[in-house]
């Protein structure tokens, strides 16, 4: 049975996650995960400051299943099915190890050691008192906290495999970093209760999917409670364009796996992230809604309380969730209001509003949709477009010629495919341009829009501010000539 349930797929960081949860529910304000190399031998300590455990309530703790799932849990228990400690453990290492004191008592400690177990002839389940000599020092640290927990991970076969190396190890702690970052964002610092949480003495800072307070964002709904759920409650962002992040903001905002695997539902049970991302399997005309880079901006924070773990499936590894039918019609129209509003900011480089405050921005490039298919073509409204047409003469009906080759010879495909598969969006808009070149280009069209449209220069600067792509260098507009 022990050895089965090591096949339960936790990876490091959820595993370690795991054993977070049960210092909170202890009442821990500070828990340091320390990872050890030990010469090729590596092990893992999670040492927190919670109320700590006697004899009885640690052999309690380390019984599988040791509570009833269906047992009534405080409000604020991150717990559930009484396997976590020992699930989380087997997954990654076979010797477990707890220690563990209570405020004014003496050190507990008891200890799994899967190979033990294995041993033929070796009947029954055997806990062991202690650790193993050679593992002693290796619980100091606990007396370092009045009172407390620590959890010692040995024998790590399922973390350093064959060809592991000590930089392997250094890349699995940044993953577990992301990972803590994320899971526990809004119960870390000052914006949450306050929780320590420390990977080898460095405080683990909190990420925020939603970019909660930044001015570049799109947009963020009111906090709506589903109707049959009252304690259930949602909220929808779209986070800002990437034109509108600088480069770190860019790289950090992206989260874990990316800007499109992060999109999409962030469900809760008591702050406490169990699911980042992800459509949950909501369907619109028979359709999934799918990952993808139109609604990479799209998040939606959903809370719900841990009595609703059967409803919603929660798993052991606290990491899966599925809607149940009767909230599916209320989030999938949620989800289409975010992702119509993601697709319009990600269409419109982040210029567009809910409620603009001024005049469209005439682009060059419009979609035309007929029987089901959408059609682009360059639009002869442009200024820079009308002012070449109008002054064609003899070649407008040859330029409205090349116009309609380019039309018909957009690579529609290849530009979706390659947008599906790169990690960023093609740069276009004069993304990363020079500004000397942009500035070139703009005195251009200005000096159309004057000779040969006969706007007055102001005219033609207002002009500018409203015409893609140089709405977006308002900067470099304004050195224009008045």
């Amino acid at each position: 049975m022990a050895e089965s349930l090591r096949g339960l797929g936790y990876s490091t960081a959820t595993a370690l996650a795991d054993i977070v949860d049960n210092s909170i529910s202890a009442g821990a304000s500070s828990v340091d995960i320390q990872f050890e190399w030990n010469e090729a031998d590596p092990y893992i300590t999670i040492l927190d400051d919670g109320r700590g455990m006697d004899d009885a309530e640690l052999e309690n703790a380390m019984q599988l299943g040791a509570r009833n799932p269906l047992e009534e849990r405080s409000v604020s228990d991150l717990g559930r099915f009484g396997l976590g400690l020992k699930t989380a453990s087997f997954s990654q290492g076979r010797r477990l190890t707890v220690a563990s004191r209570r405020k004014g008592e003496g050190k507990v400690c008891l200890r799994w050691d899967l190979d033990l177990l294995s041993v033929p002839g070796n009947e029954g389940w055997h806990l062991y008192e202690g650790p193993d000599l050679a593992s002693i020092s290796r619980l100091d640290a606990l007396e370092n906290v009045p009172h407390g927990t620590l959890v010692l991970w040995e024998k790590l076969d399922r973390v350093a495999g064959q060809g592991f190396t000590v930089q392997d190890y250094l890349n699995l702690q940044d993953e577990v970093q992301k990972h803590l970052a994320m899971t526990f964002h809004r119960l870390l610092g000052s914006g949450g209760d306050g929780l320590l949480l420390t990977l080898n003495g460095q405080p683990i800072a909190p990420w925020d999917p939603f970019m909660v307070g930044h001015p570049g964002k799109a947009w963020a709904s009111p906090e709506y409670t589903l109707s049959g759920g009252s304690d259930i409650r949602v909220q929808c962002h779209v986070l800002p364009h990437k034109d509108m992040l600088k480069s770190r903001e860019l790289e950090q905002a992206a989260g874990p796996g990316g800007w499109i695997v992060q999109q999409g539902f962030y469900i809760y049970r008591n702050r406490r992230l169990l699911v980042a991302g992800g459509w949950m399997g909501l369907e619109h005309a028979g359709r999934s809604l799918t990952r993808d880079e139109p609604h990479r901006l799209a998040r939606i924070r959903l809370d719900i309380p841990n009595s609703a773990d059967a409803d919603w499936k929660i798993d052991i590894r606290k990491s899966s969730a599925r809607v149940p039918v009767r909230f599916r019609r209320q989030l999938l129209m949620l989800a289409q209001e975010a992702r119509e509003k993601a697709r319009r900011v990600f269409a419109h480089r982040g210029q567009w509003s809910p409620a603009p405050q001024r005049q469209p921005v005439v682009e060059a490039w419009v979609a035309e949709k007929s029987a089901g298919a959408t059609r682009y073509r360059i639009s002869r409204e442009h200024e820079a477009i009308r002012s070449l047409l109008d002054r064609s003469g003899p070649l407008r009906k040859e330029l409205n010629a090349l116009l309609r080759i380019i039309e018909e010879t957009v690579p529609v495909q290849r530009i979706w495919l390659d947008t599906a598969e790169d990690t960023e969006t093609p740069t276009n808009g004069f993304s990363g341009a020079p500004e000397p070149e942009v500035l070139e280009l703009m005195q251009i069209t200005w000096g159309n829009l004057v000779e040969h449209r006969g706007f007055q220069p102001e005219e033609a600067r207002a002009r500018m501010l409203l015409m893609a792509p140089f709405d977006r260098f308002p900067d470099l507009v304004a050195k224009l000539p008045a």
